[in-house]
Protein backbone atom coordinates (compact mmCIF):
# COMPACT_ATOMS: atom_id res chain seq x y z
CA UNK A 1 0.00 0.00 0.00
CA UNK A 2 1.22 3.49 -1.07
CA UNK A 3 1.93 5.96 2.09
CA UNK A 4 0.47 9.07 2.34
CA UNK A 5 2.13 12.16 0.79
CA UNK A 6 3.32 14.80 3.74
CA UNK A 7 1.21 18.08 3.84
CA UNK A 8 4.91 19.52 2.85
CA UNK A 9 5.03 17.39 -0.09
CA UNK A 10 1.65 17.81 -1.79
CA UNK A 11 2.18 21.37 -1.76
CA UNK A 12 5.48 21.79 -2.98
CA UNK A 13 4.22 19.53 -6.10
CA UNK A 14 1.11 21.87 -6.75
CA UNK A 15 0.63 24.82 -9.36
CA UNK A 16 -3.04 24.87 -9.16
CA UNK A 17 -5.01 25.64 -5.95
CA UNK A 18 -8.77 25.72 -5.78
CA UNK A 19 -9.53 28.05 -2.92
CA UNK A 20 -13.21 26.86 -1.85
CA UNK A 21 -14.88 29.45 -0.17
CA UNK A 22 -12.62 32.32 -1.00
CA UNK A 23 -13.73 35.53 0.44
CA UNK A 24 -13.86 39.47 -1.52
CA UNK A 25 -12.98 40.78 2.07
CA UNK A 26 -9.15 41.39 2.62
CA UNK A 27 -9.63 41.01 6.52
CA UNK A 28 -10.84 36.81 5.99
CA UNK A 29 -8.30 34.06 6.53
CA UNK A 30 -9.65 32.95 3.14
CA UNK A 31 -8.56 35.93 1.19
CA UNK A 32 -5.28 36.28 3.00
CA UNK A 33 -3.92 32.84 2.10
CA UNK A 34 -5.01 33.20 -1.59
CA UNK A 35 -3.45 36.76 -1.66
CA UNK A 36 -0.05 34.84 -0.02
CA UNK A 37 -0.49 31.72 -2.63
CA UNK A 38 -0.40 33.93 -5.20
CA UNK A 39 2.28 36.34 -4.01
CA UNK A 40 4.41 32.97 -4.45
CA UNK A 41 3.69 31.69 -7.96
CA UNK A 42 0.57 29.47 -7.66
CA UNK A 43 -2.69 29.55 -9.65
CA UNK A 44 -5.12 30.48 -7.35
CA UNK A 45 -8.54 29.71 -8.08
CA UNK A 46 -11.13 31.06 -5.68
CA UNK A 47 -14.47 29.08 -5.46
CA UNK A 48 -17.81 31.11 -3.97
CA UNK A 49 -20.83 31.30 -5.68
CA UNK A 50 -22.17 34.66 -6.35
CA UNK A 51 -19.24 36.48 -6.39
CA UNK A 52 -17.84 37.56 -9.63
CA UNK A 53 -13.92 38.18 -8.72
CA UNK A 54 -11.57 37.56 -6.17
CA UNK A 55 -8.10 39.18 -5.65
CA UNK A 56 -8.43 40.06 -9.66
CA UNK A 57 -9.20 36.20 -10.51
CA UNK A 58 -12.46 34.78 -12.29
CA UNK A 59 -14.52 33.23 -9.25
CA UNK A 60 -16.47 30.29 -9.46
CA UNK A 61 -19.57 28.70 -8.54
CA UNK A 62 -18.55 25.45 -8.14
CA UNK A 63 -15.34 23.11 -8.45
CA UNK A 64 -17.38 21.85 -11.42
CA UNK A 65 -16.67 25.09 -13.45
CA UNK A 66 -13.17 24.70 -13.28
CA UNK A 67 -11.54 24.09 -16.91
CA UNK A 68 -8.44 22.89 -16.31
CA UNK A 69 -6.47 20.29 -13.16
CA UNK A 70 -6.98 21.30 -10.02
CA UNK A 71 -3.85 20.41 -7.66
CA UNK A 72 -5.61 21.04 -4.24
CA UNK A 73 -8.64 21.69 -3.27
CA UNK A 74 -8.21 23.86 0.01
CA UNK A 75 -11.60 24.26 2.04
CA UNK A 76 -12.62 27.16 4.11
CA UNK A 77 -15.52 25.71 4.97
CA UNK A 78 -17.04 24.54 8.28
CA UNK A 79 -17.00 20.59 9.16
CA UNK A 80 -20.67 19.55 8.15
CA UNK A 81 -20.00 21.18 4.60
CA UNK A 82 -16.69 19.44 3.97
CA UNK A 83 -18.18 16.05 2.66
CA UNK A 84 -20.18 18.25 -0.54
CA UNK A 85 -16.87 19.56 -1.49
CA UNK A 86 -15.00 16.71 -1.27
CA UNK A 87 -17.44 14.83 -3.11
CA UNK A 88 -17.06 17.96 -5.94
CA UNK A 89 -13.10 17.78 -5.53
CA UNK A 90 -13.09 13.73 -6.21
CA UNK A 91 -15.36 14.19 -9.38
CA UNK A 92 -13.18 17.27 -10.68
CA UNK A 93 -10.19 15.42 -10.73
CA UNK A 94 -8.31 16.85 -7.80
CA UNK A 95 -5.39 15.61 -6.45
CA UNK A 96 -5.45 16.62 -2.77
CA UNK A 97 -8.19 17.50 -0.40
CA UNK A 98 -7.20 20.39 2.08
CA UNK A 99 -8.86 21.45 4.88
CA UNK A 100 -7.19 24.37 6.26
CA UNK A 101 -6.49 24.88 10.15
CA UNK A 102 -9.68 23.92 12.45
CA UNK A 103 -11.28 22.18 10.05
CA UNK A 104 -11.72 18.60 10.42
CA UNK A 105 -14.37 16.55 8.77
CA UNK A 106 -13.19 12.24 8.87
CA UNK A 107 -16.07 11.70 6.33
CA UNK A 108 -15.05 14.50 4.02
CA UNK A 109 -11.70 12.69 4.41
CA UNK A 110 -13.06 9.11 3.50
CA UNK A 111 -14.48 10.49 0.61
CA UNK A 112 -11.28 11.84 -0.56
CA UNK A 113 -9.62 8.87 -0.02
CA UNK A 114 -11.57 6.66 -1.73
CA UNK A 115 -11.58 8.90 -4.28
CA UNK A 116 -8.20 8.70 -4.78
CA UNK A 117 -7.27 11.97 -3.25
CA UNK A 118 -4.55 12.96 -0.44
CA UNK A 119 -6.39 14.23 2.64
CA UNK A 120 -5.13 17.01 4.81
CA UNK A 121 -7.09 18.50 7.46
CA UNK A 122 -6.12 21.07 10.18
CA UNK A 123 -3.41 22.78 8.23
CA UNK A 124 -2.85 25.86 6.91
CA UNK A 125 -1.25 26.19 3.22
CA UNK A 126 0.27 29.33 3.85
CA UNK A 127 1.90 27.72 7.22
CA UNK A 128 2.98 24.94 5.35
CA UNK A 129 4.32 26.88 2.21
CA UNK A 130 6.21 29.00 4.93
CA UNK A 131 7.92 26.53 6.75
CA UNK A 132 9.06 25.00 3.28
CA UNK A 133 10.50 28.27 2.59
CA UNK A 134 11.54 30.01 5.59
Amino acid sequence: METAKTPESILAGARVIAVVGASPNPERPSYKAAAYLIEHGFEVIPVRPRVKEILGRRCYESLGGIPEKIDVVDVFRRPEACPDVARAAVAAGAGALWLQEGIISEEAARIAREGGLEVVMDRCTQKVHQHLNP
